[in-house]
């Protein structure tokens, strides 16, 4: 767009000038999280150099750098930034609501909570509500987060475009969580409608639309607008129109197979060593490669300990015989009290798996 061309610019122009990298790095970190397009983080990250180990940063400059270290999963790091500009300026929801959701991430419910409160206090009971019932749903209370996010998603002050699609895919994931998948694939079917360009709800829809055996569905949102060799869609929606196809036993499965196989090959080439979900769907939902999909689910729940990289762990440890190596995320749900459709079975299998007992030490 040319507000982002002349950010750019302006940048490019004075890269040492520290309002123009910031004004940069946040539009491009922006673009990159709503379209789900992490190659934008890289541009961010390249914005922000002359000052990633500065201490004497802005509130804003502690921000965004944040962001970008989270980005490139590294969440202690980014945490201790959001921090330190919560500090400086406590007075930017943006701040609070990113620290929630860190904390959330790495399982720290109790800071979560304490979250929740903070912002309740310093926002209004409205804005607190909804982070409240986000950690509900996260905490195993799926229906008290239905009965919350469905009065939030109509109140006046969250008909903005950013508010309905946030609001409403919690909405949506709480309605999953709490075994209404029809409830959520209608709000979030009637929600692209109007927000089409929204890559989360996109997502979100068809990946559970293939979870329901929806196939057709799956893959029509999945693949919207693509170009004839998908080049335009994200790793992450062409993996769902793979699952879509193979569920579909569609001629066309061979190839997206390859071109799924073709993105992972060239980034490991560029030697980009993040572990992103596409990545373990294609080698553990899809059965590319178990062992490898294994091993990777281990190392990547040491640094987040997300909902749907539970499901995915569960899988690939009783596909492998080795429920054992699953126990930390059989903990966690039993910690945080989190559970939903898919994961209630799967952790079930995992317990009264022989290898559950057996590898015990």
């Amino acid at each position: 767009s040319s507000s982002l061309r002349a950010l750019d610019q302006a940048w490019r122009a004075q890269p040492q000038d520290l309002p123009a990298a910031l004004a940069y790095a946040r539009a491009v970190f922006t673009l990159g999280f709503n379209e789900g397009d992490l190659r934008w983080f890289g541009s961010a990250k390249a914005a922000l150099t002359p000052w990633w180990q500065a201490a004497d940063l802005p509130a804003d400059g502690h921000f965004m750098r944040g962001l970008v270290k989270q980005g490139f999963h590294d969440f202690d790091g980014g945490l201790q930034d959001i921090n330190r500009a919560i500090a400086l300026d406590p007075a930017r929801a943006e701040f609070w609501s990113w620290r929630f959701a860190l904390h959330l991430l790495l399982a720290n419910m109790d800071a979560a909570q304490q979250d929740t409160e903070d912002i309740a206090r310093r926002f209004g009971p409205k804005e607190g509500q909804i982070y409240s019932a986000v950690l509900a749903y996260r905490t195993g209370q799926a229906l008290a987060a239905v009965q919350k996010l469905s009065a939030s998603i109509r109140l006046p002050d969250y008909q903005d475009a950013a508010s309905q699609v946030w609001i409403g895919f919690h909405l949506g994931e709480a309605h999953r969580v709490a075994q209404q998948p029809e409830q959520a694939i209608a709000l979030w079917q009637r929600l692209l409608l109007v927000h089409p360009q929204s890559h989360l709800l996109r997502l979100s829809l068809a990946d559970l639309l293939n979870q329901q055996r929806r196939f057709q569905q799956a893959k029509a949102v999945a693949t919207a607008n693509s170009t004839q060799l998908n080049s335009n869609l994200t790793d992450a929606l062409l993996m769902q129109a793979l699952l879509a196809s193979r569920g579909l036993k569609a001629p066309d499965e061979a190839a997206l197979a390859q071109q799924m196989a073709a993105r992972l090959q060239s980034q490991a080439l560029r030697q980009e060593s993040l572990i992103e979900r596409p990545k373990l769907i294609y080698q553990i939902a899809y059965g590319q490669d178990l062992a490898a999909g294994l091993a990777l689910s281990i190392e990547n729940w040491q640094q987040q300990k997300e909902p749907p990289d539970a499901v995915l762990f569960a899988q690939a440890a009783l596909a492998r015989q080795q429920a054992r190596a699953a126990e930390p995320l059989v903990q966690w749900a039993q910690t945080t009290g989190y559970t939903d459709p898919q994961l209630a079975p799967l952790i079930t299998q995992l317990k009264a798996h022989p290898s559950w007992s057996k590898e015990r030490p």
